[in-house]
């Protein structure tokens, strides 16, 4: 462990400029940081309240835990540190950080002990976290955590056979649709474009469909759905990279054939005027993510629809996927309550009780089976989506993929440059990234 934290002191200093890989606008990746705050919560139970263990793991005398998560999801964490303090008589501090924030604070404060004993943070920035030797890895819960979540979930908070992550969330994107101006989901975006040639009228700033067509977070169906990938061996592989390979390249022709159905340049896309348009029903669907769902339920009502991402060469058409997990400063004082509280805060009934409070996609299987889930027509939507998603690659080079991939978008659709010539040319710069990172 000293030997551990010496070696993390050491990758601090270099870590501690990196950057965090974006491109995602989940808000995995782009929603924008919020400040710390010193709110207490939950911060006794009764006197008489033993300590409890959980398979043997028990928590140091005196234990007393800082979590950073989101204000977003406050009303979660407020609710769980409640039900772990009551449990285990263990006293816990919520300080308010963005999650995408998490890792470079970390890297910061965590080898002079300011930082909190339990982070949360998606899956995409694990790599950067383990370099730096900042987390613990999930060896007493190992077992149990694989057991009941889903493979992608625990993919993504693996990294070289070595399980870091508890897992609480998914995050991936699905077609929402107007069902004023569609009875049902588009099945293909064969379909989709037969729609839209009698929909669309740019005049009059009408769409089938918009998506944000320079990013390349919403893009990846158009990469992976017949065979491409970002790096081979499950996303670990570095040195192949493929989203200039064939499978990429057939996905590719779709992508390119719904330009004439959007026939509007990349960066005249974003949140704000999709938002709008869609509100509006002047676009009849829209490829987002679950943080929309709130705003466009209050704006269409029942008129609202979510199903999955139409299919693409006759395959489910796989998205992206984010993992927000839990997990365990390498450098906490109490590393046996943080364990605990990582646990305890991303089982079954936590992660209901997350999607009671916000919304959310449960990675545990059984949690996804629940009524509760089942009978939102909305998150099931989004459930189903995430059975056909993959998890972003959490290797550090991931950040060099991004900004190569994100040019290179804009290209295909504003100027329409070959995608094999694009994507090429996009390889070539991610491997120039990656072999200067690593010299």
């Amino acid at each position: 462990m000293k030997m551990k934290q010496v070696m993390a002191l050491a990758a601090t200093l270099t870590m501690a400029f990196s950057i965090t890989a974006c491109g995602s606008s989940n808000k995995t990746a782009e929603e924008p940081a919020t400040s710390d705050t010193n709110t207490e919560t939950a911060t006794s139970a009764a006197d008489n309240k033993e300590s409890s263990t959980t398979e043997g793991l028990q928590p140091e005398d005196g234990a007393s835990l800082v979590v950073w998560d989101s204000k977003d999801e406050r009303a979660f964490t407020d609710e769980i540190a409640k039900q772990f303090t009551a449990k285990y008589n263990i006293p816990v501090k919520i300080e308010e950080l963005n999650p995408t924030d998490q890792v470079t604070k970390l890297t910061q404060d965590g080898p002079s002990g300011l930082a909190a004993d339990v982070v949360i943070f998606p899956h995409d920035n694990l790599g950067r976290a383990v370099e730096a030797g900042l987390v613990l890895a999930n060896d007493t819960f190992k077992d149990e955590t694989i057991k009941n979540n889903t493979e992608a979930s625990i993919q993504g908070v693996t990294i070289d056979d070595t399980l870091y992550g508890y897992p609480r969330a998914a995050e991936t994107y699905a077609l929402y649709y107007n069902k004023s101006i569609l009875k049902e989901a588009p099945k293909s975006f064969d379909d989709v474009i037969a729609f839209g040639k009698t929909f669309t009228d740019n005049a009059k700033k009408k769409y089938a469909i918009m998506w944000e067509p320079g990013n390349m977070y919403f893009n990846y169906p158009f990469i992976a759905t017949t065979g491409g990938y970002i790096f081979g061996k499950n996303g670990t592989d570095k040195e192949d990279i493929g989203i200039n390979s064939e499978g990429a390249l057939e996905s590719m022709q779709t992508y390119v054939k719904l330009k004439e159905i959007l026939p509007v340049k990349s960066g005249d896309i974003n949140p704000d005027i999709k938002r709008s348009l869609f509100n509006s029903g002047d676009v009849a669907m829209d490829i987002n993510g679950p943080w929309e769902l709130s705003g466009y339920k209050t704006a269409l009502g029942d008129k609202l629809g979510v199903a999955p991402i139409p299919s693409i060469g006759g395959k489910p058409a796989i998205s992206f996927s984010g993992i927000k997990a839990w997990y365990v400063n390498s450098f906490t004082k109490y590393p046996n309550a943080s364990q605990l509280f990582a646990e305890f805060a991303s089982t079954k009934d936590a992660q209901l009780l997350l999607n009671e409070k916000v919304g959310s996609i449960p990675t545990n299987k059984e949690a996804m089976e629940s009524d509760q889930i089942k009978n939102d027509p909305y998150v099931s939507a989004f459930a189903e989506q995430a059975k056909n998603s993959q998890p972003m690659p959490s290797i550090p080079e991931m950040g060099n993929v991004w900004s190569p991939v994100n040019a290179a978008l804009p290209e295909i659709w504003d100027n329409n440059m070959d995608p094999k010539t694009a994507f090429d040319k996009a390889v070539q710069q991610i491997k120039d990234l990656n072999n200067g990172a690593t010299k």
